[in-house]
């Protein structure tokens, strides 16, 4: 268990980072993509905010994995679905694929530990969590 506990500190310190970082340089990873900036920057600063919930989700795994585990899954919702939302955007030409540097670095990376968690310790995926009444 020690291992998954320094996989979501790191992930909680990651989504930290990154979420800030979205927050207050919204628009630098499209510029380091070479792709235009969005003409409304505010959206990518929501999306800093979004990761900046997932921070506390994992640093709650990570404090106590017993009772947080199933938190796992939302985590693994965020990281699947936005590669498969990434690819959509560049099957239909919305992104190039020098815009999936952040996808590698945000979300799969962290495949392995949050999957494996998730399969061993990750809980119910709906329904009642072991020990709740």
């Amino acid at each position: 268990m020690t291992a998954y506990r320094r996989w979501f500190h790191a992930a909680s310190i990651y989504n930290l980072v990154w979420g800030l970082f979205a927050i207050a340089l919204p628009t630098a990873p499209f510029v380091w993509a070479g792709v235009e900036p969005p003409r409304y920057p505010a959206l990518f600063q929501c999306i800093g905010m979004i990761v900046l919930v997932y921070a506390l989700g994992y640093r709650y795994i990570a404090l106590d994995p017993e009772r947080y585990g199933a938190f796992v899954w939302i985590g693994l919702l965020g990281k699947t679905f936005g590669p498969i939302g990434f690819l959509y955007a560049v099957a239909t030409g919305q992104l190039p694929w020098a815009f999936g540097v952040t996808i590698i670095f945000n979300d799969l990376i962290w495949w392995p530990a949050f999957w494996s968690f998730a399969v061993k310790h990750g809980g119910p995926v709906f329904g009642r969590a072991a020990g709740s009444e």
